[in-house]
């Protein structure tokens, strides 16, 4: 099982980036939250990993972070209807921290934007996952950093700024978005308030 990859970044698009390692070049499937945490090409970047496995071809997809990871795991194996492209087409919409308190709070309206993605589907994140969110790796390999039962304090500014956002009229979506980049462009330290003017005047 190929958990993680590091190397050279060779090129990147919105969902996909090839990784050079040791003269080979391997192709990632990723969501767009993790090509807008890329580095340049040319630098070296670390992906967390997971390969699917089908009769035809074995699909390599990586994440900015383990918890990332593990939360697409969760999604393609314990909701039906859910494949690996319904996952990443969800992880490029929302951030994971957004997605994470949509479910706990049964927001099937902010999940059922996502692309490809219905109000049936979404009640069954909902169902599905709802006790395994912020479930302390429960059946995930240790040390995969997976959300605690809690969300830390980072997720709190970043959903607090996204409700921010939305009050002001802009689309779940697009405050996630621009809450994102704000986050990109401030570092972790940023305050709720801090990331909220980024975000509107970017």
């Amino acid at each position: 099982m190929i958990t993680s990859l590091q190397g050279t970044l060779a090129a990147a698009t919105p969902l996909h980036a090839v990784v050079e390692l040791n003269g080979l070049g391997y192709e990632v499937n990723i969501p767009v939250t993790t090509a807008e945490r890329l580095p340049a090409l040319g630098a070296q970047v670390k992906l967390h990993t997971l390969v699917i496995y089908r009769e035809d071809a074995q699909t390599l997809y990586g994440f900015a972070t383990p918890a990332e990871r593990d939360f697409f795991r969760l999604m393609i194996e314990h909701v039906t209807g859910i494949g690996p492209k319904s996952a990443l087409n969800i992880m490029s919409r929302l951030s994971l921290p957004l997605l994470e308190n949509a479910i706990r709070d049964g927001d099937v309206g902010t999940l059922a934007k996502s692309p490809g993605i219905g109000k049936k589907t979404a009640e069954r994140l909902v169902i599905e996952l709802r006790a395994k969110v912020g479930a302390t790796n429960a059946g995930l390999p240790t040390g995969s950093g997976s959300a605690s039962s809690s969300s830390p304090p980072g997720d709190r500014r970043i959903h607090d700024a996204v409700l921010a956002l939305t009050a002001l009229g802009y689309k779940t979506a697009d405050a996630d978005e621009a809450v994102r980049h704000a986050t990109l462009a401030l570092g972790p330290a940023a305050t709720t308030e801090q990331l909220i003017k980024k975000a509107l005047g970017r």
